[in-house]
This record gives structure tokens, C-alpha cells and sequence, in this order.
């Protein structure tokens, strides 16, 4: 039984990856401008939707939502979580490129063990196969 997914399926999951990782760095952008808040001053979290990196974060996590959920309309989250995985080392390299963020060896192992991981559940089905019961297909 073939596995493959078509491309638009694969252009789903690389938006899902690419939304999550660009969204969550354009809020820690922005979140650095701000300083820090605490949730129990919210009018310091309202202050912080003001500023274009946050807005910013928020609009791209929107389309990730977006993505995600189309993403999970399709397949199970058992698939669509390990398959966008690969966002761990994009979120790292944005890190550590933009953000000029200090990436730990110890960091980058894990980050690589997470990348490992994913290739042994990519190669699996995208939806878990039920078998059919007639006694309740009938009802």
C-alpha cells in the first residue's frame, strides 16, 4: 500500500512547519522590544498588540492555524505533528540568525534527536486505517 501524499499536501504541512516557526519569531521579536510582562497586568499584553512584530506574529499564526487545522481535516495528529517537525530546526536557525540567539551543543542535539524521530514516523500512513464494524454500519 503506497503512503505518498499528493504535493498539495506536502505544501500544506511545509506551511503549517514555515507558519508556526516564522510566527512564534516574529512575536519573540517583538516580545524583546516590549520587555517583560506579566499576566497579571494585562494592559501590559494589550500594549504589546501595538507593536508590528507582535501583530505581525499573530496575523502569520493565524495562517498557521489555518494550515494546521486543514492539515488535521486529513490526517491524523500522530502524523501531522511529527511531519512538521522539521519547524523545531527552523524556529533554531531563525534563533540563531535573526534573532541572534545563543543555540547551546546540548540544544542542537536535541533538536536533532527531534529530527531523527521524525523519520521514523514520516514513512507511516497519514490517516490510522479503523476497521469497519458491520454490526454498527447498519444502525
Amino acid at each position: 500500500m503506497s503512503h505518498r501524499l499528493p504535493a498539495s499536501r506536502y505544501l500544506l504541512l511545509f506551511c503549517v512547519m514555515l507558519g508556526a516557526a516564522v510566527g512564534d519569531a516574529l512575536l519573540g521579536r517583538g516580545m524583546h522590544d516590549i520587555g517583560p510582562v506579566s499576566i497579571h497586568h494585562l494592559s501590559s499584553l494589550f500594549y504589546a498588540l501595538g507593536n508590528p512584530w507582535v501583530l505581525s506574529g499573530i496575523v502569520v499564526l493565524i495562517g498557521f492555524m489555518a494550515s494546521y487545522m486543514t492539515a488535521l481535516s486529513w490526517a491524523d495528529l500522530t502524523f501531522v505533528l511529527p511531519a512538521t517537525a522539521f519547524g523545531n530546526v527552523v524556529t533554531a536557525l531563525i534563533g540563531k540568525l535573526w534573532l541572534r540567539e545563543s543555540i547551546s551543543p546540548l540544544r542542537w542535539l536535541g533538536i536533532c534527536l527531534i529530527v531523527v524521530g521524525v523519520g521514523f514516523v514520516a514513512n507511516g500512513p497519514s490517516r490510522t486505517e479503523h476497521a469497519v464494524d458491520l454490526d454498527e454500519s447498519v444502525a
